[in-house]
């Protein structure tokens, strides 16, 4: 038990010196004088929802009948895992360095900076700070 938890402590460790070397990515939207909420749009399909500050893209999307792929609802399983296909692109379509517009409130949400700062998000702990086009090919609309 000691044994585990001195491995834990030094993974720890390992990973805070990891997490300094890579640049700072913003916890929390800069709050603007908007009323409107971000919109969001799924692509291929073209559906459009509004995501209030307050609600996770995912709960979002249930409130306007669609349905995105979860499991864990925490960040950890990565089933709902997009791309956020917003901000500059290359020549090829890949993204340039630029996160996607989105915050999360918990400190471990399942992706690495690499990750965020090549746009994918984690939609089920993700909240849109901006107007936001996301890929979502799995998406589809719930049985009313």
């Amino acid at each position: 038990m000691v044994a585990r938890w001195r491995k834990i402590r030094r993974l720890a460790s390992v990973w805070s010196s990891l997490e300094r070397s890579y640049p700072q990515i913003p916890q929390s939207c800069v709050e603007c004088d908007d009323p409107k909420p971000p919109r969001v749009t799924l692509l291929p399909s073209g559906w459009q929802f509004d995501a209030p500050p307050d609600t996770p893209i995912l709960l979002a999307a249930q409130a306007a009948g669609i349905k995105l792929p979860s499991l864990c609802r925490n960040g950890t399983c990565r089933a709902c895992l997009c791309e956020a296909r917003s901000g500059e692109r290359g020549e090829r379509g890949d993204a340039l360095g630029t996160p996607a517009p989105v915050t999360y409130r918990i400190e471990w949400p399942g992706l690495s900076r690499d990750e965020k700062m090549q746009g994918w998000l984690l939609p089920c702990c993700a909240y849109a700070c901006a107007d936001l086009v996301i890929d979502a090919p799995d998406a589809v609309r719930a049985a009313l």
